[in-house]
């Protein structure tokens, strides 16, 4: 038996309005703001997770930041390169984080605003206080 289906009678602007702003609520919610349990974003713990489980830990040498991003986008994080890139230049640079999550070797920008280098010039391993936290 089928049950007799009610059609509401919605306005489009006012349903689009509605709709988009829920959509960029989870978004910013899910993915932009840090979460309050340990202060980090989706990405960062995925960056991190990667390396650890890569096995690219402070007693190692060092690896090639694409070769991490590569992991990370193909397992973890399936969007662009350049989040993932930017990220790991954060969890690196000594000016953004009062502990430095990655050790990296190469240009990783400066306070002044230069630019880091491209990530096939970097390499990077996690630092103590990162596998600490894992």
């Amino acid at each position: 038996m089928m049950e007799a289906q009610q059609k509401l009678q919605v306005k489009l602007d006012e349903e689009m309005k509605r709709s988009y702003l829920d959509y960029a609520m989870s978004v910013i919610i899910g993915r932009a703001l840090p979460d309050v349990r340990d202060g980090f974003k989706p990405v960062h713990r995925r960056v991190l997770w990667a390396m650890y489980e890569m096995g690219n830990t402070h007693d190692k040498p060092f690896k090639k930041s694409a070769r991490v991003v590569g992991d990370v986008i193909g397992k973890y994080h399936p969007h662009g390169d350049a989040a993932v890139y930017e990220t790991i230049v954060r969890l690196v640079q000594p000016f953004s984080m009062r502990y430095p999550l990655i050790e990296g070797q190469g240009n990783f920008g400066s306070l002044d605003g230069d630019e880091p280098a491209a990530m096939r010039y970097t390499e990077v391993r996690l630092a103590k206080i990162a596998e600490e936290v894992l």
